[in-house]
């Protein structure tokens, strides 16, 4: 696995956003992305991944691709597919991404299954920067599971300050709600001046965005499965 770079930008914040639940990481990247206007840099490459590809108002979008922002020096990680069983590789090739570029903070946004959320959507913070991300109104998590890329970084990559904020879904489903939760919070704590009122109906329409490709990559994975388990009778 590796990362391939048209532009080295030197001491960026590195945002980096993989699905999981409620798709919370991939709603928040491409929000962000859109918002600041970010640039596409690069894309992160690995054979053992399924050679699956969205293609978007005519334009191939990366299944994992690397975006950047001069005006506010930050770096995004977008992924529109999920490395399960390639995390440790994934740490390790953002590790040397970091190392490479000087990045002077990893933020880690994901989503937390919770079954009995009640009322306003909550988040939580994990930080090297504790004073900073309670500034933004959120308490730290105090109890809990990490796991997926986030867990193989907070592990793997050492002399870096890694933030990472968790917010409460309940769907497997993408969660809109819970994604404009994260980007108020990122607001907050990176001054990136996000218009609020329209936050959640763009949201919203990321959420049905980003909902049709994965279920069309989806798709394709499952009937490619069929053909390889009815060859494999056959064979």
């Amino acid at each position: 696995m590796k990362i391939e770079l048209t532009k080295k930008p030197k001491n960026p914040i590195l945002i980096q956003g993989f699905p999981g639940f409620g798709l919370i990481g991939t709603i928040v990247t491409e929000f962000l992305i859109e918002h600041l206007g970010a640039k596409s840099i690069g894309k992160i490459i690995s054979d053992e991944m399924p050679p699956v590809i969205a293609v978007h108002e005519n334009k191939l979008i990366e299944p994992l691709e690397v975006y950047y922002d001069d005006k506010t020096n930050i770096i995004i990680l977008h992924a529109l597919t999920g490395v399960s069983g390639l995390e440790w590789k994934m740490a390790e090739a953002i590790g040397n991404l970091c190392t490479e570029l000087n990045v002077k903070e990893i933020i880690c946004v994901e989503g937390v299954n919770s079954e009995d959320m009640q009322g306003e959507t909550r988040a939580f913070y994990l930080s090297d920067n504790k004073k900073k991300m309670e500034d933004t109104g959120i308490g730290p998590l105090k109890e809990g599971i990490i796991i997926g890329v986030t867990g193989a970084l907070l592990l793997r990559v050492k002399n870096i300050d890694k933030s990472c904020i968790f917010v409460e879904t309940h769907s497997s489903l993408p969660d809109s709600r819970g994604a404009a939760k994260v980007i108020e919070i990122l607001d907050k704590y990176l001054g990136l001046n996000v218009d609020y009122n329209p936050l959640l109906k763009k949201a919203e329409i990321f959420e049905r965005k980003v909902k049709q490709i994965l279920e069309k990559g989806k798709d394709v994975l499952s009937k490619r499965q069929e053909r390889d388990e009815t060859l494999n009778y056959l064979g």
